[in-house]
């Protein structure tokens, strides 16, 4: 069969045919009277193998050594091939991940192109303070996409760049807030504790809901922190959680301001205290919680605060007695 019949069958250009010859990977068996080359059958096989190899992402020479070397081991190149592949796939989807903050920013020029493309690589630099200054210049000059706000908070391990990226993302109003709700369900823990910090720095309604849904969340870590926020916001939800706190010892003296905060509603006072003095009473709780609960009743109003701590200061553990009677002094004497 001549070239060009080859060419026609095969779908390979006669002049990569004659580059293939040239290479020495397909060699014509025959030559016509008049010069032509001629391919067997053996010949148009070989090059349909040529091809197949190709279709894979091997290269010329590659091809030739599958080929020629006897010692060849296809397992050892495939995996090559796969990991180069694997490779590619994710430089492209990083190209087109940008691309996509790009588009979402609407550029108005190329000026706002470049900026914005100098503050992604700034977000992902590994000098501290210029992370930190890219997150504070996306409020101030071209707004950074909120996903690459989002996706820097959640992996930042710089405590001042990661306060820097929460308050960019609450500069960017609840549009992030998907995104950060997606981060509460992640596996990694650092991530779940990163996003509910950031939504607790949101502050509107939406973020709120979060928040009142990350106090069923199985990370006791993020139903603390939602509890702390809430107890700000003046969500009465959070009390329960707060309360553990205080008898655990986690961020005690935050939960009890909170709680402080809380009870400036007088309803809402003898509730609390109701829920403190039951925790004192109860017969498993060791001394130190005792305390930090007594300590807890201090900023809290109201007659059922003050029967309690008038009670405790007859208490039979000391240190209790002893706090119970200092706070209800000093509560007199305002």
């Amino acid at each position: 069969m001549l070239i060009g019949d080859v060419a026609r069958r095969s779908g390979v250009s006669a002049r990569m045919l004659r580059h293939y010859d040239s290479l020495g990977l397909v060699r014509p068996t025959g030559r016509t009277d008049a010069g032509y080359r001629e391919y067997s059958s053996e010949d148009i096989q070989r090059i349909f193998h040529i091809e197949s190899l190709r279709s894979l992402g091997l290269s010329l020479r590659e091809v030739r050594r599958a080929f020629d070397d006897p010692g060849f081991t296809p397992s050892e190149l495939v995996d090559d091939l796969i990991r180069q592949t694997q490779e590619r796939i994710a430089d492209e989807t990083e190209l087109l991940t940008r691309l996509r903050r790009i588009d979402a920013a609407e550029p108005a020029g190329w000026e706002d192109v470049l900026q914005i493309v100098a503050l992604l690589q700034a977000l992902g630099s590994k000098s501290a303070g210029k992370r930190q200054r890219a997150a504070l210049s996306s409020v101030e000059e071209v707004p950074v996409p909120v996903e690459a706000l989002v996706e820097a908070a959640l992996s930042e391990t710089d405590p001042n760049v990661a306060g820097a990226l929460r308050w960019a993302l609450a500069q960017s109003g609840d549009s992030g807030l998907a995104l950060l709700a997606e981060g509460l369900g992640s596996p990694v823990a650092e991530v779940r504790k990163r996003a509910v910090q950031s939504i607790a720095e949101i502050p509107n309604g939406e973020a709120t809901v979060l928040l009142q849904d990350a106090l069923a969340n199985p990370d006791i870590v993020v139903r603390r922190y939602a509890a702390l926020a809430l107890g700000a916001r003046g969500v009465t939800d959070a009390v329960p959680t707060l309360i553990d706190m205080v008898v655990e010892g986690a961020n005690d003296v935050d939960a009890a301001d909170a709680l402080s905060a809380l009870a400036s509603r007088p309803a809402l006072a003898d509730q609390i205290a109701t829920r403190l003095v039951s925790c004192l009473a109860h017969g498993t709780v060791e001394s130190p919680a005792r305390r930090r609960l007594t300590q807890a009743l201090a900023d809290i109003p109201g007659i059922t605060a003050s029967r309690a701590l008038a009670d405790l200061s007859h208490d039979e553990d000391r240190a209790v007695a002893l706090t119970a009677a200092y706070i209800l002094g000093r509560r007199n004497a305002r």
